[in-house]
């Protein structure tokens, strides 16, 4: 995992979101989806001792009951990721976020790590940029956007339009290939066909 976990980020969360329903995946909740013997929640989870704090955002919270996380639900319910960022931002107890998707199995701490000193006074928000796309899901964001993002929701806007509003750095892909060459941590898990692609399982039993 590169570093030694002496490496820490006090004055960050690190936030998982995991409120979507994975529909197209029969309704297995993504973040228990297995890799090589492990959960996607549990590979994750390797990188909390790097922060400050460590926050679950689940609309059903006995879901992932047994991790013993923090768990807090989206305060606007219906809003997709905009709305799981929103909760993780209100219930933060640090000044910065990292909120990562549930369903991203391949996250490499050096990935978060380009993001976390690319900080600034000046900055709001950092993210990737990947294939002329901002990777919304993969990004740094600072509490105190809290307020005024609440106040947007009611536009249904998506994470890129509520990006485009703040003062945002935004990482070209090769930032993030200097230290992740092929783009793993970008990967995620949507469909029964990306499960295939990218040796994933659902859980036993299912």
């Amino acid at each position: 995992m590169g570093d030694s976990l002496e490496v820490t980020y006090p004055d960050v969360t690190f936030a998982i979101i995991a409120g979507g329903q994975g529909r197209r995946l029969s309704g297995v909740p993504k973040g228990l989806l297995e890799v090589e013997g492990r959960t996607v929640l549990s590979r994750q989870l390797t990188l909390a001792p790097r922060f400050g704090d460590v926050l679950l955002v689940a609309n059903t919270l006995a879901t992932y009951a047994l991790y013993g996380l923090r768990t807090v639900a989206d305060t606007v319910r219906n809003k997709g990721a905009p709305g799981g960022v929103h909760a993780a931002l209100s219930a933060s107890r640090t000044p910065w976020v990292v909120a990562v998707a549930c369903d991203m199995p391949f996250i490499a701490w050096e990935a978060l790590r380009v993001l976390l000193d690319a900080r600034g006074d000046d900055v709001d928000a950092v993210c990737f940029e990947s294939s002329g796309r901002v990777e919304p899901l993969l990004a740094v964001y600072r509490s105190a956007l809290a307020g005024v993002w609440l106040s947007t929701l009611s536009e249904d806007p998506s994470l890129r339009q509520l990006l485009s509003r703040f003062r945002a750095r935004v990482l070209p892909e090769s930032a993030l290939r200097a230290v992740d060459p092929s783009l793993r941590s970008l990967v995620n898990v949507n469909t029964p066909e990306d499960l295939a692609a990218q040796g994933v399982h659902l859980p036993r039993g299912r």
